[in-house]
């Protein structure tokens, strides 16, 4: 297709910060359509980017015959509904992460995908993509030997007890999905492959807080979670998530090998080998560098046939099972082996 037409249904922050900049950068592709909560904030994301339609109802949107591909950047409750009507109606579909609200809709939306002859692809997990390609050449070439242990903190937000109810907080709006857990999983599996078993533990500590509407409501989706998960393979992944841990550490990603170390932090990777008494920056080489490409990977898909890497949705779906089973062992004070007999 030389010429890919695009409709976005929720522009939100990462919508309008990555995805339309990044479509209006490649050459015949237009975002000619935007559909928000409301008419107001999609004729404010309208006049911000150009963008010559707004429309009010997401389905008219994926019925237009002018539009090829949808681009979904709603909150998880709506990714269900939106990417099966999209497939049905013959449009390629990028939805943004945390896939679904449960392992048994993603598993209805990746075999909805796998019948269609269009393009599904997720939002990926965005942590230190421009490394990636080199730690990953370096884990398989043995440089770090077996992989015995990784440390995930995700522990941001510092969420006091006056601060108001996020759609995070909210199952009704994230479904099984708590905090940053399923995109991390995603960045962990690409070093340490499947888990066999998971056991966690949650907290909610205020209770209630206030809506947009300035309404108590509850808060049901843990503040503090902690996981350890086995991998196929024999590695261990430890994972601490906080949304009250005021100056808590997030974002940073720990790699124990039997011949050295990496970690990612700060924005930056470092390793040490057998002996270093500390880290070293890791410099990579520039034609190695990774890096955010959603847009131009989701276009060279359509347009080219090439395979969907960074995110697929049977990938989705493996994290999707992650979050199950953490919901699962939250629920019930066991270990969940995988993999799981849901839906």
């Amino acid at each position: 297709m030389d010429n890919i037409r695009i409709g976005v249904i929720g522009a939100g922050a990462n919508t309008r910060s990555r995805h339309i900049p990044g479509f209006k950068t490649i050459e015949g592709v237009s975002v000619d359509a935007v559909c928000n909560r409301s008419i107001a904030s999609g004729k404010k994301a309208a006049d911000e980017f150009d963008i010559p339609r707004v429309m009010d109802d997401w389905q008219a949107l994926i019925a237009d015959p002018d539009i090829d591909a949808i681009c979904i950047g709603t909150w998880p409750y709506m990714h269900h509904p939106m990417v099966l009507a999209s497939l049905a109606a013959g449009k390629h579909v990028l939805t943004e992460a945390r896939m679904a609200m449960d392992l048994v809709q993603a598993r209805e939306m990746l075999v909805a995908s796998e019948s269609a002859d269009v393009i599904s692809m997720i939002v990926p997990a965005p942590f230190y993509l421009e490394y990636e390609p080199t730690v990953l050449e370096m884990l398989s070439a043995g440089f770090f030997g077996e992989l015995l242990e990784i440390h995930a903190r995700g522990m941001g937000g510092g969420y006091f007890p006056d601060a108001p109810l996020t759609w995070r907080q909210s199952r009704e709006l994230s479904g099984n999905n708590i905090m940053s857990m399923g995109i991390i999983n995603e960045t962990i599996r690409r070093y340490a492959g499947h888990e066999q078993r998971v056991v966690a533990h949650g907290k909610v500590f205020t209770t209630e807080r206030k809506d947009e509407r300035d309404q108590m409501q509850p808060v049901e989706v843990p503040e503090s979670l902690g996981i350890v998960a086995e991998h196929e393979g024999g590695t261990i992944s430890v994972y601490h998530f906080s949304t009250v841990s005021h100056m808590g550490q997030n974002g940073v990603l720990e790699f124990f090998g039997t011949k050295g170390s990496f970690k990612y932090e700060n924005g930056q990777a470092w390793i040490s080998e057998k002996g270093d008494r500390e880290f070293k920056a890791l410099e990579i080489a520039p034609e190695k560098r990774g890096g955010w490409r959603v847009e131009a990977d989701f276009i060279e898909a359509i347009r080219d046939g090439q395979p969907v890497t960074h995110t697929s949705f049977a990938d989705g779906v493996r994290y999707m099972e992650f979050t199950e089973a953490v919901q699962m062992s939250l629920r019930e004070g066991r270990r969940i082996d995988l993999p799981l007999l849901v839906g």
